[in-house]
């Protein structure tokens, strides 16, 4: 019996995130062994090059030295206490540092964590109730995010989840991403106390927010007294080293990471101005809680990694440079071959579609050619190459990753492209 089997029995879909039992491309998931720098392995031996790197933290690939050795000393010590320790403020003060207009910050446990309590504090900050989101941007699993579209952009959300009551998503109107004018719709049409968007999306593949767009987003938010809130769980220290700000200089009111500020560790955190944050318990009325918040591991390791970061900021330039290679090489190889491709690279985030359009939102990445992806992804995995098991996600590269291991995925493309 395989292991994907044996995992089935015991474990609801044999894996503990849907997107890992491989639905969306078919076939069977590999089960991971081990990685080292930009490869990983699994439990029957075979190697792949990893553009997942576990969805974006691994910025430094797989057993980085540094970030290595402080999981070790911070576990040496104890890995948990629930009670504070320094290496929370050191990783605060880091993270601040790098943002003129957030003051204060939470740790909490993960990025769904995060942008759930952003938005009560948000809602307890304005006293108002709705909030609009964007379709197509994923925030995490929390009851009030999970909704579809209705009849209309300006409509008020459904549950997209069984085990979601309709009162709890009633206070959340959909808008579509790169269009001002539906965000002004669900303005007139709620009372809106906050907005959260992935100003660079990575949950429909990868989609940036147009900066003009983006720039209307934060005027609205000033006109109406609305929080802004910029969900960068991804692209927090991916886009850029600071992010979404790097590429916009926009600010946002409240902004939620995760991913690479736990460096491999589970992680979340959302940061703000002073007076909204200061809402937050113990000091203001606005509860949120969390026994692992902050634990010693995680922080150290996030610690580790954003120091390397600070202290490399030129990382960012030669993993967009490998980005964009990845990427044109593979629209000109689909070209040849007659295959409508498509791509956007921000920082070390590369996303495409096979689409003759260069996707602005959720409706145009629907159009993409999701079986040609699935195609592709078997006959890339089969050839050692680890892309995401669905159309919808976006790849990273990590610095480990070599000129070499970039050219040798072009020439595996170019092999397999005339099959797809």
């Amino acid at each position: 019996m395989g292991i994907f089997n044996e995992a089935q029995k015991y474990i609801v879909g044999g894996v503990n995130s849907p997107v890992r039992a491989f639905k969306s491309v078919g076939g069977e998931p590999p089960f991971i062994e081990k990685g080292k720098g930009a490869y990983i392995w699994d439990i029957e031996g075979n190697r792949y090059l990893d553009y997942i790197q576990s969805w974006g933290p691994l910025i430094f690939g797989h057993c980085d030295s540094n970030i290595e050795e402080a999981i070790i000393e911070a576990v040496k010590k104890g890995v948990s206490f629930g009670a504070p320790t320094k290496v929370e403020v050191d990783l605060a003060k880091e993270v601040l540092e790098l943002f003129p207009h957030l003051d204060l910050i939470r740790f909490v446990n993960s990025g769904t964590e995060a942008t759930m309590s952003a938005i009560r504090l948000a809602r307890g900050y304005t006293g108002k109730d709705d909030i609009i989101k964007f379709e197509g941007c994923y925030h995490g699993h929390s009851d009030s995010l999970l909704v579809s579209a209705g009849s209309g952009a300006a409509t008020f959300g459904v549950p997209s989840s069984p085990g979601v009551p309709a009162d709890f998503t009633k206070h959340t109107l959909l808008a579509k991403y790169n269009d001002l004018e539906s965000v002004k719709k669900c303005f007139e049409k709620g009372d809106v106390g906050c907005v959260i968007i992935e100003p660079i999306a990575g949950n429909m593949s990868l989609v940036p927010g147009e900066k003009e767009f983006l720039e209307g987003l934060r005027d609205l938010c000033n006109h109406y007294g609305a929080v802004l809130i910029f969900d960068e769980v991804m692209s927090g220290f991916r886009a850029g080293l600071r992010g979404s700000y790097d590429v916009y200089g926009i600010k946002a009111d409240i902004v939620t990471f995760g991913k690479v500020i736990g460096g491999g560790m589970p992680v979340g955190a959302f940061a703000g101005k002073k007076e909204i944050m200061e809402k937050l318990s113990p000091v203001g009325p606005v509860y949120q809680a969390g026994t692992l918040s902050g634990n010693p591991v995680a922080m150290s390791a996030g610690l580790a990694t954003i120091k390397k970061l600070k202290a490399n900021p030129e990382i960012y330039k030669n993993l967009e440079e490998k980005a964009k290679k990845l990427m044109e090489e593979f629209e000109k190889i689909s070209k040849e071959n007659g295959i409508d491709f498509t791509y956007n690279v921000v920082g070390s985030m590369f996303g495409f579609f096979f689409n003759p359009k260069k996707p602005e939102n959720f409706d145009d990445v629907n159009k993409s050619d999701t079986k040609r992806y699935a195609k592709f992804h078997n006959k890339m995995l089969k050839e050692g190459f680890y892309f995401a098991p669905s159309a919808y996600e976006t790849g990273f590269i990590c610095t480990p990753m070599s000129d070499e291991d970039i050219q040798n995925t072009i020439n595996t493309y170019k092999k397999i492209a005339n099959e797809i």
